[in-house]
């Protein structure tokens, strides 16, 4: 079974500008921040980002939009965002919010091999605007497209040299649902284990998904907002 571990450089050859690229995590927790900084590094330019949210406090995702190498955000979380508020006020980011839900299922509808789905979520908002409302029941629904992407970075706790891998509990989030939605999913390992490790019934991810896999062994994960009693 040939090994799919890559170093930073060559996991992601094939990404060019105007690629659309899938970052999992949620703010800047679960984030594959080496492979983020990768890809800046890259030169590439005029991406499609999709994401939960855009980075934070200047992280992560958050440098490519400070670099500008973004030409379009969708994702569901705009929040405190300061780097992404900039871009909607300036237009220099075509961005789309969608409901988390809704973003979700997007990316899984085109992992299924779905052209799109029907959801009531949005109707009668600016969500509906442009889209096809068809009533099934009695009850108005929304036709939502399916959004494969080019790449797909995910942070994994553990992967396997064929890409089978598991999360740290609640930053599996949107990953699953990336990693299938993806021509190419490059995991970000913070621990690469040998074949056999896992029990079948314990992988997250299997490595039919998985395109490459890159072991990192250490991470900032800056806390957003630390809570103390």
């Amino acid at each position: 079974m040939p090994s799919k571990i890559h170093d930073l450089e060559t996991s992601l050859q094939g990404l060019t500008d105007g690629a659309t690229v899938a970052v999992a995590g949620f703010g800047l927790s679960g984030n594959p921040e080496a492979l983020i900084a990768a890809v800046l590094a890259a030169g590439v330019r005029h991406l499609t980002l999709v994401s939960n949210n855009a980075g934070s406090m200047g992280l992560n995702l958050a440098t490519w939009l400070q670099a500008g190498i973004v030409d379009r955000f969708v994702g569901s979380y705009v929040g405190n965002n300061a780097e992404l508020q900039r871009a909607i006020d300036d237009g220099s980011v075509d961005v789309q919010l969608v409901p988390q839900g809704t973003f979700v299922e997007r990316l899984r509808a085109a992992g299924a091999g779905l052209a799109g789905f029907y959801t009531p979520t949005g109707v009668g908002t600016v969500v509906a605007e442009g889209k096809e409302v068809r009533t099934f029941e009695g009850r108005r629904f929304l036709l939502e497209r399916a959004l494969p992407v080019d790449f797909a970075l995910i942070r994994v706790a553990a992967a396997d040299p064929f890409g089978n891998a598991r999360f740290r509990r609640t930053s599996r989030n949107f990953s699953d649902a990336m990693a299938m939605a993806a021509a190419v999913t490059v995991l970000e390992a913070e621990h690469v284990v040998p074949l056999g490790h896992f029990d079948p019934d314990d992988v997250h991810l299997p490595g039919a998904f998985v395109q490459r896999v890159v072991e990192v062994t250490e991470h900032a994960d800056v806390i957003e907002k630390r809570t103390v009693r």
